[in-house]
């Protein structure tokens, strides 16, 4: 843990994002991408013999580099990114939301970090605790929901880090001020930078051990490798 600030506003909440913080996205991603395939080899085969995975996800990049605004909302990119192939080949149309039900299913079988359970545990005893994503991830169907007073996603919310209102949302509906609050996530530029800029203390969650940080030229408020170091840094602030 690397601590690189002063000590502020003693913290009353915690905000953490989602995926790569409390859980690792990419491999949960690679095997949704593959069951989706797996069903539409099955169910609409024109478009899985039209398109492989590489090329739908191609098209879905080519497609939000045409409608910006669809990068607050995945899961809507990517039913727009399915109509388009649907009708490309010609393959039903109404059959795209059982495609989506199986795909949102599987990209939701995350699997927290190992400290992540046992820590949320400990830091409900110290403070209010709250989510905020720019992901498609559902807390309730992965079962977290319960640990959160709080949880903003910039689908429903219609603004994404690092947009300040979204974190200045998340903080009014806790009852806390920005500076009494604590932001921990993985992204330099959305969650360190973008906390920072609305007035809360930001936490890089490094568990890579990466110094991208120098090159970007952000300054965390602290570092941390896991939620045992963030507790640790955090008890610190209370101490203060």
């Amino acid at each position: 843990m690397k601590d690189t600030a002063l000590p502020q506003a003693r913290p009353r909440a915690v905000l953490f994002d989602l995926d790569d913080t409390l859980w690792p996205i990419a491999p949960v991603i690679a095997a949704a991408e593959a069951a989706l395939h797996a069903w539409l080899a099955e169910h609409a085969p024109r478009v899985a013999q039209a398109f492989s995975i590489e090329e739908l996800r191609a098209r879905r990049l080519a497609l939000l580099a045409e409608q910006p605004h669809l990068h607050l909302d995945l899961a809507a990119l990517r039913r727009a990114g399915l109509e388009m192939a649907f009708a490309d080949v010609g393959e039903d149309v109404s059959r795209i939301a059982a495609a989506m039900e199986h795909y949102l299913a599987a990209r939701n079988a995350v699997q927290p970090y190992d400290d992540v359970l046992p820590g949320l545990l400990r830091l409900a005893g110290q403070v209010t605790l709250g989510s905020i994503s720019n992901g498609n991830a559902d807390l309730e169907v992965i079962g977290l929901a319960h640990h959160f007073k709080v949880s903003l996603a910039a689908a429903q919310f219609g603004k994404a880090k690092p947009d300040p209102a979204i974190f200045l949302a998340a903080c009014a509906a806790l009852g806390v001020a920005p500076a009494e609050t604590v932001y921990v996530g993985d992204d330099l530029r959305l969650d360190v930078q973008g906390a920072q800029q609305a007035g809360l203390r930001a936490v890089w969650m490094n568990r890579t051990g990466s110094t991208a940080h120098l090159e970007a030229g952000i300054v965390p408020d602290a570092i941390c490798a896991s939620l045992e170091e963030l507790i640790a840094w955090l008890e610190q602030q209370l101490d203060h």
